[in-house]
């Protein structure tokens, strides 16, 4: 029933240095995940000779870390080196037009502003002075003589002025209380009942800002931070995205636009009338057309991303390609204009494809890992990469993809002496069809020995466990534990086509809990496998997954832990920020006597009375995706029962757990709890 894929890495794993000689491989530690440098964001010159990064530390002491700007040659011909680096933060490079500066956001002066710097990084200079500092994206005008960026606004202020008297009144105020006047008051894992996103550009000679989308409308939306912000090429034009629905409805809306302002201000204009999501847009060289990101679902965050392009004065629009089912994830213009670059998922993997601007047949030419910002130029391209073994470096191609070479090496020195076992794609046919999952195996591997297996279940519903490295849920850590790994990708799964992601929408236990079943069975008739020792664990709808079969299938599992897991779907779905989601996956609102019982017919807090199995549970106070009592309700009911149960509570984190000294103690407990039960 089992067909094996063994993964043959063709990028990334053979440039990593072999260790010295006659040295032996350890066993990858939770300090290497936290204090490994963290590379990013690379951005290529115009001239296609040198390439910004961003490289990150953590000081596993303190747990602070700080970001630096790093420069490479293009060719590799020369080491990285800091352009801008000391103990504060600069991060999201941006080339100037004419490559003899760049953009990018620092706090060296308090609140994270906008600067520009000469090539080598000398002759810095500030641009804003905002009180609420400057958010990405940014975005040069084709002269460089002004720069787009965001920055958050009180709507009702007209100016700096009043902004700043806002926040320092709201600040010195020992009275600390929300006031809710719409839905979205609160996203992901901060309150926006008070301020919007808008869209500034200042001139870089004047240092001026102005508000290019004033009013009470975010720009972008807050659920799509990074939607993108694009100048015509002369300079003339700035195009944006936002949802202009209407207060209350931004909450269960999906239909974001791209609109068009002139760049020194002026009434925006609406180009793209999809009722569903569109998102960053890019303009042609000659300012004719623009490119667009877009789904086709209303309401559904989920549905597959499109490319079309729009005549940007008679608004007329033609999609690139509808075969294959490819969603994309980010695009990008050939210098020349008669290509566009793009990202996109496929067999949990992220890919690099080409395409003719004037559409046509996608062409793929980068085979991940897990792949991304994209930056092509004449006969080559610059990009980040990353595998489940090894953390995202610089790396360089051809424009046909041959001849691939990393252009930075942060990570050499510790990985030479870590002992990882390549993970391994297998498929199992279960439910009418494959499933595929990876399998990682403990340092070492003996195949005579038997192992205990540990299931990782993945969130979303729509996502997947791509060969991509995770500084959160890394799979290679967790098999550095002793354990065998495995991630099924069932049901719900980014990357297999959208027919697979559309599978799991009102049918969340249904097929996909059958199909994790059939992972399941087949990994524990592996001769490696001690079946008697099995545990799992998820996230998010991962989380939600593991408190489901821990009420259907009692016993089976040893140990499990839940992270930010769904547990009540009705009191969920009235206390989450974005209502889209629970109202697309399950037909409706939770109070319509329509979807009640689709709501009950799922919701694990039902069979909670059933769970016997020792369960650690993480529920943070900052996660309004999914709010803190959800852990908290599991809570009660396991130890009201007498199941062994603890819980951890972030009060600084959110749906994820992002800082390092919090990380430690996260991975401390989690995997402490699995090696007490298994």
């Amino acid at each position: 029933m089992t067909s094996r894929i063994v993964l043959a890495l063709t990028i990334g794993v053979s440039v990593l240095a072999a260790p010295l000689a006659g040295q032996a491989r350890r066993a990858m530690t939770i300090e290497d995940l936290i204090v490994a440098p963290r590379v990013a964001d690379p951005s290529l010159s115009p001239d296609g000779r040198t390439v910004l990064f961003v490289r990150t530390t953590t000081d596993g002491k303190t747990g602070k870390r700080n970001a630096d700007i790093y420069s490479v040659p293009a060719d590799g011909s020369s080491e990285p080196k800091a352009v801008l680096e000391g103990d504060k933060t600069e991060t999201n490079p941006r080339w100037s037009p004419d490559g003899k500066r760049f953009a990018f956001l620092s706090n060296r002066d308090g609140a994270m502003q906008l600067y520009i710097a000469d090539a080598n990084g000398s002759d810095v200079k500030k641009v804003t002075s905002l009180h609420a500092g400057v958010q990405p994206p940014i975005a040069w005008a084709g002269d460089g003589s002004k720069i787009a960026f965001v920055s958050d606004v009180y709507p009702d202020c007209p100016d700096e002025d009043c902004n700043k008297k806002k926040a320092e009144e709201a600040e010195s105020n020992p009275v600390k209380v929300h006031r809710l006047t719409r839905l979205l008051y609160r996203h992901w894992d901060e309150w926006r009942d008070t301020t919007r996103h808008h869209v500034f550009v200042a001139s870089v000679g004047e240092g001026r800002a102005r508000d290019l989308t004033p009013g009470d409308f975010d720009s972008p939306p807050t659920q799509q931070e990074d939607a993108g912000i694009a100048f015509s090429a002369d300079g003339r034009m700035v195009a944006f995205v936002s949802n202009r629905e209407g207060k209350d409805k931004e909450a269960w809306t999906t239909n974001n636009d791209v609109f068009l302002v002139p760049a020194d201000g002026g009434e925006p204009r609406q180009l793209t009338k999809n009722p569903a999501a569109d998102r960053h847009p890019v303009f042609s060289g000659d300012g004719r057309t623009l490119y667009v990101l877009a789904q086709r679902r209303a309401g559904f965050e989920s549905d597959r991303w499109y490319i079309d392009a729009y005549d940007v004065q008679s608004g007329s629009k033609r999609t690139l390609f509808t075969t294959p089912d490819l969603s994309v994830t980010d695009i990008t213009l050939s210098q020349d204009d008669a290509t566009i670059w793009f990202t996109a998922e496929r067999d949990a993997r992220t890919n690099v494809f080409t395409i003719p601007a004037s559409g046509g047949e996608p062409k793929m030419v980068l085979k991940g890992g897990s792949i991304n910002s994209v930056a092509p130029a004449g006969g080559f391209v610059v990009f980040a990469m990353s595998s489940l073994t090894a953390p995202a470096e610089v790396y360089r191609a051809g424009a046909d993809g041959s001849g691939v070479k990393p252009l930075s090496h942060v990570n050499d020195v510790w990985l030479k002496n870590i002992a990882f076992t390549q993970p391994e794609s297998l498929t199992v046919n279960v439910a009418g069809g494959p499933v595929q999952y990876w399998l990682l195996k403990p340092p070492n591997f003996d195949p005579a020995a038997k192992y205990p297996v540990v299931f990782l279940i993945h969130g979303g519903p729509q996502g997947a466990w791509g060969d991509a490295w995770s500084t959160r849920w890394n799979p290679s850590l967790w098999a550095a534990q002793g354990w065998l790994v495995v991630t099924p990708n069932p049901s719900g799964s980014t990357s297999f086509g959208q027919a697979m992601v559309d599978r799991i929408s009102g049918d969340w236990a249904g097929r996909v809990m059958t199909e994790i079943d059939g992972v399941v069975a087949a990994v524990a008739k592996m001769p490696f496998t001690d079946s008697q020792r099995m545990g799992i664990a998820g996230a998010s709808y991962g989380g939600y997954a593991v408190d489901w079969i821990l009420g259907q299938q009692p016993g089976k599992y040893k140990a499990a832990v839940t992270h930010d897991g769904v547990f009540n779907l009705e009191s969920m779905s009235m206390a989450t920020e974005e209502l889209w989601f629970p109202e697309w996956e399950f037909g409706g609102r939770s109070w319509d006597q329509k979807t009640r019982a689709q709501y009950a017919k799922y919701s694990p807090h039902l069979y909670a009375h059933k769970i016997t199995t020792p369960t650690l549970i993480i529920t943070n106070e900052l996660d309004f995706r999914v709010p803190v009592d959800q852990g908290l309700q599991m809570f009660t009911v396991l130890r009201r029962n007498g199941v062994p149960s603890e819980a951890l509570v972030f009060p600084d984190e959110g749906h994820w757990v992002l800082k390092a000294l919090n990380s430690r103690a996260w991975h401390e407990a989690v995997f402490g709890w699995m090696k007490k039960y298994l």
